[in-house]
Parts: structure tokens; C-alpha cells; sequence
């Protein structure tokens, strides 16, 4: 049997190249604001959790002391230390673990960010008490991911096709979900919002290697759902579809 975290490193293992070209995870405003606000920071150590293809890495290393791109899959890892040698982000090193045991002293960082990567996360309130023991007084966690919608109907929908594309997804958190669980582990929020994803489903499947039996299921939930989910998602013929991103900017007392 299979654990979540050799569910997690295979799915992630195999697309690993895809992962740092693709245009969803490469591009995006939220980018150059996590850049901006890294850059507010002198001499910053940065750790980025579950840096996927490095986006978020290659953002902030421009502007810091030292960025460490952390993920549970080696094969990933491969890929963004090629793609820094390539960048020249000689301050950009990487590290291989899980979000929820941070080998790392305590007040270590100054910056803890993670885009696109919780809702692969099991224990989501242990790496949150993780994170704020690495996080030096003072220090801030950047937090921007796919979210679920407030309404329950739409919310069944979207975690529902997310895991037959991806069985190693586990679960979107709702905006008002992760203002409580930040709150619980300890975190003042300064700032949050949302915004509206476009996902194009051919490229969207291709990219994690989706089976054919789970893209048929996936079309078939788009099919039968009732209308009001398929106007909150802005589902289009091809299956292209809308999600719910939020991004949070919480400190460390």
C-alpha cells in the first residue's frame, strides 16, 4: 500500500518538466507581488514550500540573501536546480521533505511562502505550526493556492474533479477556512483576497498525465452539474473552467 507522500512524489516525479513550463505556474501578478514584498525585506532568508516547478523561487531569489525551494519530490527538485543554474540564482539552493517536518532551527527565515501547493498537503495544521517555528519574530508567510468556494454545492464540484484529475490532491481550504486556521496557529493576518483562475482543461489534464477514465469522469460531473455550479466555475464547452484562488499575508508576533 501506498502512502500520501508516494502518492505525491510519483504523480509529481513524472511531470516534473511540465510543471516548470507551464504557463498557469510561471506567469501571474501574484509573482510579482510576492517579489515586491520579498524585496521589503534586508538580507532576507526565504523558504519556499512545496516549490513544484520554482516559480515562486525564481521570483524572490532576485531580491534576497537566500531562498531554499523545498519539495517532497526529487525529481522536481532536479528540475528547478537546473532551471537556477540556467537563471544564474547562484543564492537559490534546494531541499527535499515534507511541509509538515521543516528540518530547519527554529527562527530560521525572515519569508515563508507556498503557491499552488496546500491543497496536496495532509496535515495542513502541523506544517502551519512548523512554519511559524522557522519563522523568525516578525516574519511572514505568503500563502496563495487554489481555494474552495464558499458555497457547498460548488465546493462538492470542484474537490470532486480535482481528485480524479490528481490523486494526490487533498483538499482546496476556503478563504474563511484558512483565515481560522491561521488564526489558530498563531498568525495576525494583515491581508487577503481572491481571484479567478482560468484553467484550459486540455492542457489542464495533460499536464499531470491524467487516465482517460478519470477525464471521461471529470466531463461527465461537468455535464450533469446543475447550473448555478456551472456558472460559478465559467464552464465553457471545451471544459475549460474558472477556480477560486486566494492569497494570504499573515506575520509572526
Amino acid at each position: 500500500m501506498r502512502s500520501h507522500q508516494q502518492v505525491v512524489t510519483e504523480q509529481f516525479g513524472t511531470t516534473a518538466a511540465a510543471y516548470l513550463t507551464s504557463a498557469v505556474h510561471a506567469q501571474g501578478v501574484d509573482l510579482q507581488e510576492l517579489a515586491q514584498i520579498a524585496a521589503t525585506i534586508p538580507q532576507a532568508r526565504v523558504l519556499d514550500l512545496g516549490c513544484g516547478g520554482g516559480h515562486a523561487s525564481f521570483a524572490v531569489a532576485p531580491v534576497v540573501e537566500k531562498v531554499i525551494a523545498y519539495d517532497l519530490s526529487a525529481e522536481m527538485l532536479d528540475v528547478v536546480a537546473s532551471a537556477a543554474r540556467e537563471r544564474g540564482l547562484a543564492n537559490l539552493a534546494v531541499r527535499q521533505g515534507s511541509a509538515d517536518r521543516l528540518d530547519f532551527p527554529d527562527a530560521s527565515f525572515d519569508l515563508v511562502c507556498t503557491r499552488f501547493s496546500v491543497h496536496h498537503w495532509r496535515n495542513l495544521p502541523q506544517a502551519l505550526r512548523e512554519i511559524q517555528r522557522v519563522l523568525k519574530p516578525g516574519g511572514r508567510f505568503i500563502v496563495i493556492d487554489t481555494a474552495a468556494p464558499a458555497d457547498v454545492l460548488a465546493d462538492t464540484y470542484v474537490q470532486a474533479i480535482e481528485l480524479l484529475r490528481d490523486t494526490s490532491h487533498v483538499r482546496n481550504i476556503s478563504l474563511s477556512s484558512w483565515r481560522k486556521l491561521l488564526r489558530q496557529a498563531g498568525f495576525d493576518i494583515a491581508s487577503d483576497k481572491t481571484w479567478k483562475l482560468r484553467l484550459e482543461f486540455a492542457t489542464w489534464v495533460a499536464r499531470m498525465r491524467t487516465p482517460a477514465d478519470n477525464i471521461t469522469a471529470i466531463r461527465a460531473l461537468w455535464k450533469s452539474a446543475p447550473q448555478e455550479v456551472k456558472t460559478y466555475f465559467a464552464l465553457e464547452p471545451d471544459d475549460s473552467f474558472s477556480i477560486d484562488v486566494a492569497m494570504l499575508d499573515a506575520r509572526k508576533p
